[in-house]
């Protein structure tokens, strides 16, 4: 039996085929660029982010029972993450097209294959323990598929008496799913990890920091993290405000996985006690390392 992890991450796990344009896209015509397959998906990113920063975590997801699937598991376990993929035999590996603007910024086309199967089966009771966190991807509950997998996640970890943190996933979805539904989804966990995208649309609030506020009022969160991309990233337990500036980088190659990348420097700063104002510069310098390499992982 696998003993208990101290962060559980639970989500999906993908393939992503990564084209880099090496000039403006020429639409509907054709543009030289650099393509190249890695592994993604935001709960796969999170887990491996946390494995390269030596913290002790387990990922819960499914795949397909394909090369890809049976691919992304071994070089999850290569990279030191406790994998607890269900290899599923109908559907395929998810599977997203990332096309990076000359400028590092990205355009998702995913298809979320096996992801959107997840159920309450696939996930092992024995990873929910007493002193463990939960760190939920928000694309479980933005779906219909997995959100029953998703609900029971956040039900198993408050019985054991878990810390829990969520990552709202995307601005578009969590409108399109409607807002009051979200939050009710959210209420009451330990930490929020929007955006300042999916800030702005859980609580129609232009300023981050009334954001981040409301968020903590109207979801009843202890905790909520905003961040801010090139403006850094702040924090809030609804009364007092801190920020954190993104380190200076040479070149924005790929900003596939920052937030990600943000969150498991965010995570693994807490857990080793890390305060807010410490915490925020860890992340943000892992989400500033991120941003210099092709791809969502370390």
């Amino acid at each position: 039996m696998t003993s208990p992890a101290a962060i559980v991450v639970v989500g999906d796990v993908m393939v992503d085929v990564v084209a880099a344009a090496a000039e403006p896209l020429a639409h509907a015509s054709d543009t030289d660029a650099r393509v190249r397959w890695t592994g993604g998906g935001a709960a796969a990113n999170v887990a491996a982010w946390l494995a390269s920063e030596r913290v002790p975590v387990a990922l819960v997801a499914r795949a397909g029972g394909d090369v890809a699937g049976r691919g992304a598991v071994a070089e999850l376990r290569d990279a030191g993450v406790d994998v607890h993929v269900a290899l599923d035999g109908e559907r395929a590996t998810g599977t997203c097209v990332v096309v990076i603007g000359v400028d590092g910024e990205r355009t998702m086309l995913p298809d979320r294959g096996a992801n959107l199967a997840l159920a309450p089966d696939d996930l092992p009771a024995q990873l929910f323990a007493p002193g463990g966190h939960l760190h939920l991807s928000g694309y479980v509950l933005l779906h219909d598929g997995p959100r029953a997998a998703g609900l029971a996640a956040l039900d198993h970890a408050r019985e054991a008496g878990m810390t829990i943190s969520i990552d709202p996933a995307s601005a578009a979805p969590l409108a399109a799913r409607g807002i009051e539904r979200v939050l009710r989804w959210i209420s009451g966990v330990d930490l929020l990890l929007p955006n300042l995208d999916e800030a702005r649309v859980l609580t129609g609030e232009e300023e981050p920091e009334a954001a981040a506020r409301a968020l903590v009022m109207r979801a009843g969160v202890r905790e909520v993290v905003v961040t801010l991309g090139a403006g850094g990233a702040l924090w809030t337990d609804g009364y007092a405000i801190v920020r954190a500036a993104a380190p200076q980088v040479e070149r924005i190659v790929d900003t596939t996985g920052a937030g990600d990348a943000f969150a498991a420097g965010w995570l693994a700063a807490r857990r080793a006690g890390a305060d807010p104002q410490t915490a925020l510069a860890a992340a943000c310098a892992l989400g500033s390392r991120a941003v210099t390499r092709t791809g969502a992982r370390p």
